[in-house]
């Protein structure tokens, strides 16, 4: 009724829904009014949705932040691993990861070619650049590397 949204969040950082944050979308900016929890989820009231038919026409788009900077965070975020090249503890390369899958158990790295690397193998990374994994025999199978390249 007051054009609150249902919101999901992929972060534990919920200070990503404080009053006044600029959240980004392909549509434009949307500014944070207010929200608080729901069922797992959160409801939100967003500057530019001022009624439940507006909240509407917004279903399925997605929100994005800037990456907050905590030099005492180890999380590992998307932006850091997509697009960096994926090595395993042998120092092969298997390529480029160019998507992150949210999985209950955890999350998937996704390879150029389709192979999925749980996220729960991965001992090192240098955002942007490279990720390491410690893999199981056999996980990476069926190449030898995307370009056969091997690591330093």
């Amino acid at each position: 009724m007051r054009g609150e949204v249902v919101v999901t969040l992929h972060t534990t950082r919920v200070e990503r829904l404080a009053p006044g944050t600029v959240l980004s979308t392909e549509r434009g900016d949307l500014t944070v009014g207010s929200s608080r929890p729901h069922q797992n989820r959160y409801l939100v009231r967003f500057d530019r949705i001022p009624d439940r038919d507006a909240a509407e026409s917004w279903r399925g788009v997605v929100l994005s932040a800037e990456p907050i900077d905590d030099p005492d965070d180890e999380t590992i975020w998307v932006h850091q691993v997509v697009g960096a090249e994926l090595f395993d503890q042998h120092g092969r390369c298997h390529g480029l990861v160019q998507a992150v899958i949210e999985n209950p158990a955890s999350d998937l790295l996704e390879l150029e070619d389709g192979r999925l690397v749980p996220s729960v193998f991965v001992v090192d990374h240098l955002p942007g650049v490279r990720v390491d994994v410690e893999a199981p025999d056999g996980l990476l199978d069926g190449s030898d590397g995307a370009n056969g390249k091997e690591g330093a």
